[in-house]
């Protein structure tokens, strides 16, 4: 199943939603953390009319999910500008993910600033050949290249373009949601040994309202700034294809190695 058909599928619940996280879009033994932040945007989008464009997400990776899972809802508070809705995923092993989701009007204000530069790799992909992971691994639903673009200079960084395969109706939030997180934790740049990493939250913040790209492609990057007593700490970036940041975020990620 695609993103699309997944969200497609939520069904009524008596305290929210019924969905299915197929085989395909796993991680190990939990739910890919892009699908289930996609997940619960829509969940949100889903549960208030009239929303504005999203901000900012927080979200917390508390427990694995994995098959059935539910969706539930809570609106914080909704003032003229904001609305904070908080969403719980949970599995038959309980919670697995609380996220809070902000949208809010864009407003008039004299402050035009930006410096987050998109990296310089080249173009997006143009009859490269590209690949995907295997079908039992959610990078099965992504097209990319091979390289990941490893820092030169040696510091724990990936940079990589990358696309949904198939990506037709989608929200742009959702999309942006599903991207933000595929690439590998940049602290694997520093491992001597292939070892388990886990994600324990992410912060993003969305910098356009109305995010679009040409071809699917999006610009993604993670880089560490601290990896020490098995926890990382780094920084993500995202850009459409003529170079415009739209997402900007910081995770926490542990190292069980």
């Amino acid at each position: 199943m695609n993103l699309q058909q997944i969200l497609a599928s939520f069904a009524p619940s008596d305290d929210g939603h019924n969905v299915d996280i197929p085989p395909s879009w796993m991680q190990g033994r939990t739910a890919y953390g892009g699908l289930s932040a996609a997940i619960g945007l829509h969940a949100a989008q889903q549960s208030e009319e009239d929303l504005p464009p999203l901000r900012s997400a927080q979200i917390s990776f508390i427990g694995p999910l994995a098959g059935s899972v539910s969706v539930t809802t809570k609106l914080l508070r909704r003032g003229r500008t904001a609305a904070f809705i908080q969403v719980d995923i949970i599995s038959e092993k309980g919670l697995g993910v609380r996220a809070i989701y902000v949208f809010m009007q864009a407003l008039d204000s004299e402050v035009d600033y930006a410096h987050h530069d998109a990296p310089d790799i080249g173009a997006p992909p143009e009859g490269e050949e590209l690949r995907s992971g295997p079908p039992e691994y959610f990078t099965s639903n992504f097209e990319y290249l091979e390289s990941r673009h490893p820092d030169a200079e040696g510091k724990p960084r990936f940079t990589r373009w990358l696309r949904l395969k198939e990506r037709d109706g989608l929200d742009p939030m959702i999309e942006l949601m599903a991207m933000g997180d595929a690439l590998p934790p940049a602290a694997v740049a520093l491992q001597s040994r292939g070892a388990p990493v886990s994600s324990i939250n992410w912060f993003a913040n969305v910098l356009e309202p109305k995010p679009l790209t040409e071809n699917g492609w999006w610009l993604v990057q993670t880089e560490s700034d601290m990896a020490r007593h098995g926890n990382s700490s780094q920084y993500n970036g995202l850009w459409s294809s003529d170079g415009t940041a739209v997402l900007s975020g910081m995770q926490s990620v542990a190292l069980f190695s």
